[in-house]
């Protein structure tokens, strides 16, 4: 929307963290690095598969602190 300045981005997910997330668009082979400071949430049409890093379980940080 233009008041919102928004933008739809469609693809798989590569990689995220904390801090990113990567997409890559099959169709024409665009990678797209997302940082999180602009992003404020993200939608699916559909289940996703994710698996944590290895140590990490889900909803647990596993960062130190800032």
């Amino acid at each position: 929307s233009k008041e919102w300045n928004s933008k739809i981005f469609k693809g798989i997910i590569e990689a995220a963290g904390r801090d990113h997330l990567i997409l890559s668009d099959p169709q024409t082979g665009t990678r797209y690095l997302l940082l999180m400071v602009y992003l404020d949430y993200v939608t699916f049409d559909e289940e996703i598969e994710y698996d944590y890093p290895y140590g990490a379980a889900p909803g647990l940080s596993v960062y130190p602190p800032r």
